[in-house]
């Protein structure tokens, strides 16, 4: 099975028909959709779609692609062989500039695909007529599917990553729900979501606090879903990764990007802050000097330029992108989880305190680990000079 999942299925697998045990490889459904068999025959799949009432209000054309599919690297579908700046209309804080008129809503479930192979949960951002750019729906179903795999003891690393020629262009600033103001911010708030880059009413009709309370409930909740994850998270960057989509990106544990990929903070170029908690990523990355050129000027960020500059792990062809992640990934997903978890919280409050409290925040965490499975499967490969199998728990 592809990191993506490839035919018209946006749900997951439910449940499996016991069989016997056997050493058969992945097969199609009859939906077309593989299903890698690790230990039992699947003779019966049930798949439904994942509860999800939240429909999308777009504000871009319909893509290419059927609804539900979520097409792997490829000439067409894959990461974008354009490098260089991406024009202002087309990116971050504003992408919505260029929108055609808007077309009949789609299920938030064909917008952001999903598909768990090899314990690897893959998010799939899937509007690549819209570079990506996510709607108030599509940020909230990203950071359920977050909070999922951290519980989840059959996902044991994720990965993000996008269709088309964008990775994710930032917030769709017409992607959210519109009417009248309410007094709270949800889904049924009837105001748009914009993530700070505008409140949804003129400054006459705005309340004190409107704009700070919808950073918080809006791209501060997404990246830091990703930065609180206990799983580790991996950005496939593939195209454009502008204002919250390259804060996303930022976020994750490590980062793979395609040769065509592109890095801009756009809010300057609109004359805003930057949201998403790019001015709290950027300077733990790169620097404060660099952190402030970036945000100051709003250059386009080659891949190779961000990977000398420490933005990126790594930058691999256009066309390597998936396998890349997919190694990286299945590579995580058979070490220790909960080990990971626990380094992942450490290293992330490393800057945020001082030395007394990060030792001590080791010395919990090792007291923590010690009582896992993977720990002492760890000690006793060790001592008897074998390789260990851990279970991530």
């Amino acid at each position: 099975m592809t990191g993506h999942a490839m035919g018209r299925m946006t749900g997951r697998v439910i449940g499996r028909t016991p069989g016997r045990a056997t050493g058969r490889k992945a097969r199609p459904t009859a939906d077309h959709t593989t299903v890698r068999v690790t230990s039992h025959v699947t003779d019966h799949v049930t798949v439904r779609a994942t509860d999800h009432t939240a429909w999308s209000r777009l504000a871009m054309a319909p893509t290419p692609d059927s609804p539900g599919t979520a097409p792997g690297p490829s000439p067409e579908s894959g990461p974008s062989s354009a490098s260089g700046p991406t024009p202002d209309s087309a990116v971050a804080a504003n992408a919505a500039d260029a929108a055609p008129a808007p077309p009949p809503a789609r299920p938030a479930d064909s917008l952001i695909l999903h598909t768990t192979d090899n314990a690897v949960l893959w998010i799939t951002l899937n509007r690549p007529a819209a570079l990506n750019a996510l709607t108030w729906d599509q940020r909230e179903r990203v950071i359920a599917l977050l909070s999922d795999a951290s519980a989840d003891p059959a996902v044991r690393a994720v990965v993000v990553t996008g269709t088309g020629k964008g990775f994710c262009a930032g917030a769709d600033l017409r992607g959210g729900p519109v009417g009248g103001r309410p007094d709270n911010d949800g889904p049924d708030n009837g105001r748009p979501d914009n993530d700070g880059s505008d409140s949804g009413a003129s400054p006459s009709e705005r309340v004190a606090g409107d704009v700070a309370r919808m950073l918080r409930r809006g791209a501060q909740r997404l990246v830091t879903a990703v930065l609180d994850c206990e799983k580790p998270v991996l950005a496939a960057v593939n195209g454009t990764a502008a204002g919250l989509g390259a804060h996303l990106a930022l976020a994750c544990d490590l980062v793979v990007a395609a040769e065509s990929a592109t890095f801009i903070e756009v809010f300057a170029r609109r004359g805003l802050v930057p949201d998403g908690g790019g001015a709290y990523l950027l300077p733990r990355l790169v620097g404060p000097q660099r952190a402030k050129e970036l945000l100051f000027f709003g250059d386009a960020v080659t891949a190779t330029d961000a990977e000398r500059m420490g933005l990126v792990n790594r930058v691999v062809p256009d066309a390597g992108l998936e396998k890349a992640a997919r190694d990286w990934a299945e590579r995580l997903a058979t070490g220790p989880t909960r080990a990971f978890a626990l380094t992942k919280q450490l290293v992330n409050a490393s800057l945020d305190g001082d030395r007394g409290a990060a030792l001590a925040a080791e010395a919990a965490a090792q007291e923590i680990n010690m009582t896992t499975a993977d720990a002492r499967e760890g000690v006793a490969s060790f001592v008897e000079r074998r390789r260990p199998t851990y279970r991530g728990r």
